[in-house]
């Protein structure tokens, strides 16, 4: 099992000065990866479309740029893979946000992971001026051109929303023939599009018959494109809500106690490629707390099953 960490950008966290302390803080630890999430604002009335309802947790209308911490976190760190959990893939034109990438990655000399999703948040896709129809053949077209733009010279593209003219577009990413690119969601479409096109899945902490429903449409979708199931990584984010006395178990997939939610993630984890992402920033208010709390995650997830 491989043991990732979020970047932090959110609320008390959103200090570019602190984020690169705790990312290096983080790497000293011993943890594999560091994760950004994508956020372009919180609506004051409660948005359409968010879990359980009601408002979203105020520190979420204080953040950094995904890309831009992650460049803070490259030049904070020398070992750790670098990854967005997930980046909305829509909200700027793919040429552009190819360039964002390969230079994210050049800076990080080879250690993006390149996480994408479509979001879930109407208010963001309308402030961003993007259609909120047709996110699935947007994504699509987006996954060509961000594979055109890294492995051709030169480049071209012509699509139904995008035309690239033939061009010269350089550098390349260290990563060839890319950075490795998993894709978020929890819908059939959005599985099996990860079978059958990406390099993993930007997965969550769920009940395990959830877990095992969704992972089968990506592995038939995998071995109808003829591909490797096996070749496919997963990452399981978890955003923790750390209790001092046990939780009820049901709900040990995201709410307990340290050993309550480890334990879960463990039971997840059926092969060393796959990896937890754990998001402390809404359990933890500060530097000092996250990286305590970072510390009994590592070491619990480092203990074996039992």
């Amino acid at each position: 099992m491989r043991i990732g960490f979020s970047v932090p950008q959110f609320g008390p966290f959103a200090d570019p000065d602190r984020t690169a302390a705790l990312c290096a803080a983080l790497e000293a630890m011993g943890c594999d990866g560091l994760w950004v999430a994508d956020r372009l604002l919180a609506p004051v009335a409660a948005p359409r479309g968010y879990l359980g309802g009601g408002r979203m947790p105020a520190r979420y209308a204080t953040h950094l740029d995904p890309l831009l911490a992650l460049g803070v976190a490259a030049a904070a760190t020398a070992r750790v893979r670098l990854g967005s959990s997930t980046l909305n893939a829509l909200w700027q034109p793919p040429v552009v946000l190819a360039r964002a990438l390969t230079t994210l990655d050049l800076i990080s000399h080879g250690r993006l992971d390149v996480g994408l999703g479509l979001g879930w948040m109407r208010e963001e896709y309308e402030a961003a001026g993007v259609p909120w129809q047709g996110r699935g053949a947007r994504l699509e077209e987006t996954l060509d051109v961000l594979g055109t733009m890294w492995r051709c010279d030169p480049v071209a593209h012509s699509g139904p929303l995008w035309t690239v003219p033939e061009s010269t577009v350089l550098p390349k990413p260290v990563q060839s023939p890319g950075p490795p690119v998993l894709l978020g969601g929890f819908t059939p479409p959005a599985l099996e599009r990860i079978g059958r096109r990406a390099d993993g899945w930007l997965a969550a902490s769920m009940p395990v018959p959830l877990l095992e429903g969704l992972w089968a449409v990506a592995v038939g979708a995998a071995q109808r494109a003829g591909r490797d199931p096996a070749e496919l990584r997963r990452v399981f984010r978890v955003n923790a809500d750390v209790t001092r006395a046990e939780a009820d178990p049901a709900q040990a997939h995201h709410r307990g106690t340290v050993r309550q939610i480890c334990d879960h993630l463990r039971v997840m984890c059926a092969s060393d490629t796959d990896e937890v992402l754990v998001d402390l920033q809404l359990t933890s208010d500060s530097p000092e707390r996250y990286l305590d709390l970072a510390a009994e995650f590592l070491a619990e997830l480092r203990q074996p099953a039992g």
